[in-house]
């Protein structure tokens, strides 16, 4: 529990990033998404799932 509760901050440490370093242009690349067709948008989420998976893969192995 210890090992996920300090990957989950990671995540919202590294997440928190971008808002904190550009918030203007993050303002701008999120207009940019909502543009895109959901077809995209799902491709881009599947495409970050396996990507995750694979680095769970090789970093447990």
């Amino acid at each position: 529990m210890d090992y996920f509760l300090c990957v989950l901050g990671l995540v919202f440490i590294i997440e928190g990033l971008p808002y904190f370093l550009f918030p203007e242009k993050l303002k701008t690349y999120m207009l940019k998404i909502i543009e895109l067709p959901p077809g995209t948008l799902r491709f881009l989420g599947i495409s970050s799932m396996i990507a995750g998976l694979i680095l769970l893969y090789f970093g447990r192995r």
